[in-house]
């Protein structure tokens, strides 16, 4: 179960038509796009998905296209998290998993829990859960930070527990997660600009947004990375850091969906609260698309 989450994962974006109703034709697109373009497994209903944005209706229309076009051919992660342990059981239960593999869910959000209040919240998600769950941990969304402690822990006690998305940016933290961790406890990179430092540390890979439009050169940095070639992961690595930059400079999934329109991927629409990158940032998305 472990190495088919190592490589590079894909947050898919929901693509949107002019009247914000999801566009299944361009989910089909841009699976298939990113499956010939060497990705390994893809994250449906995650952060980039705007799934906060999206009615449970809409997110199981969304996981259920996905899984149709996958069709098999790579892995699938369903993201369902929220503050609510027994709500995100019940999402569980309402979503058909059975061609998903495992589960990503974020910390709890808002509430701000002490660090054996995220342990209580992952046990109740472990128990019910019928497969591997991946923690995430993003405080700079949620607001509270999952310490190298806790979610050690949960790794060692927790044997459904199968590894953490880390994206607090502390890189002193994921390395001490990474040194002291289980064997067969993944650590995956949630920060696209740290990727190739926590590879280099020992991570099993990434869960990218900018991998949605940079799939062919992303992916080969990592793989490149993983066989201990730095040298030339460095240089896709450069390659690709401005264009991670302008995908988070207005937001995201903003700076990327109007790299993904540019290619002729998807419109360039997202939902409110969410407004579209601005005119300088568009300028700087045109001009670094030209490299590509």
């Amino acid at each position: 179960m472990d190495k088919i989450f190592s490589g590079t994962g894909v947050a898919l974006v929901t693509p949107f038509k002019q009247d914000f109703s999801i566009d299944i034709e361009k989910i089909d697109v841009l699976v298939n796009h990113l499956i010939a373009n060497g990705i390994d497994y893809l994250v449906a209903l995650g952060t980039t998905a705007e799934t906060p944005a999206l009615s449970f209706g809409e997110r199981k229309l969304v996981l259920d296209t996905i899984i149709e076009s996958v069709n098999n051919r790579i892995p699938i992660i369903a993201g369902i998290g929220c503050n609510n342990p027994i709500e995100v059981c019940e999402q569980i239960h309402f979503f058909d998993l059975s061609k998903v593999s495992a589960i990503l869910s974020v910390t709890p959000y808002y509430n701000r829990p002490q660090q054996r209040g995220l342990i209580a919240h992952y046990e109740t998600i472990a128990k019910e859960s019928p497969l591997p769950v991946i923690l995430y941990n993003v405080p700079a969304r949620t607001g509270v930070n999952m310490e190298a402690a806790t979610t050690l822990h949960i790794a060692k006690k927790m044997p459904k527990v199968i590894g953490i998305k880390e994206a607090s940016g502390n890189i002193s933290q994921i390395m001490n997660i990474i040194h002291h961790k289980p064997e067969q406890f993944l650590v995956i990179s949630g920060d696209d600009a740290l990727t190739l430092s926590l590879l280099a540390c020992g991570a099993d890979g990434v869960i990218s947004t900018t991998a949605n439009a940079f799939p062919k050169d992303f992916s080969t940095m990592v793989r490149l990375a993983l066989q201990g070639n730095y040298a030339q992961a460095k240089e896709y690595h450069y390659k690709l850091l401005p264009c991670m930059s302008a995908c988070f400079k207005d937001g995201s999934p903003s700076g990327v969906k109007a790299f993904l329109h540019i290619q002729g991927l998807i419109e360039d629409y997202v939902r409110l609260p969410l407004v579209n990158v601005d005119e300088d940032t568009r300028k700087l998305i045109v001009e670094l698309s030209k490299s590509f």
